[in-house]
């Protein structure tokens, strides 16, 4: 039966596209951390956030990688962005084998926002960084579901039933609790 607990330090980037000014400071930070050796280069295609422009509203749309998947997608549904029209790619978080987009360069291997790393510093660059405060970063307790997981002594119980019986075992129980 799951029961529902809270997450403590549970970490997320906010990205608000109305409030960012194009100037991809983001993109070139995040890059530039993740060379090798760190702050050697600047490439944004090695960013794991990207911005993106909406020509019709002339407005700029961070977006931050997300999980990878080894399969394309299958919905083919359009976003309406001031009259316009993107395709499910055109603002997907995912590395997937359709798109180079949230691939290393080099290696072609997917590439997910890591918060700047481990351990986590105080805010990721991006937002350390961002002027226009287009990023935020937000930490918050966050209310999971939680499976139950059986104790050592259930799953020995259990064994026991299995292998001699249930009246067996219960018969056993009462034999060694009028004992004490």
């Amino acid at each position: 039966m799951p029961t529902m607990r809270y997450m403590p330090n549970v970490v997320t980037l906010e990205l608000d596209g109305a409030k960012c000014n194009g100037c991809r400071m983001c993109e070139s930070l995040c890059s530039a951390f993740h060379a090798d050796p760190k702050y050697s280069s600047v490439n944004p295609a090695r960013s794991r956030i990207r911005v993106f422009w909406c020509e019709e509203k002339d407005i700029y749309v961070p977006i931050k990688a997300g999980k990878h998947t080894g399969v394309e997608c299958s919905g083919r549904t359009t976003t309406r962005i001031g009259g316009k029209e993107y395709g499910e790619c055109s603002l997907c978080r995912r590395a997937c084998p359709v798109r180079d987009l949230f691939h290393e360069p080099d290696s072609k291997l997917p590439i997910e926002c890591d918060m700047c790393g481990e351990p986590m510093p105080e805010k990721p660059l991006c937002v350390k960084f961002c002027k226009s405060d287009a990023l935020t970063y937000e930490e918050r307790e966050e209310e999971v579901e939680e499976e139950m997981k059986p104790e050592d002594v259930e799953i020995g119980v259990e064994s026991m039933v299995d292998k001699y019986g249930l009246q067996k075992v219960v018969d056993t129980v009462a034999r060694m609790t009028k004992k004490e």
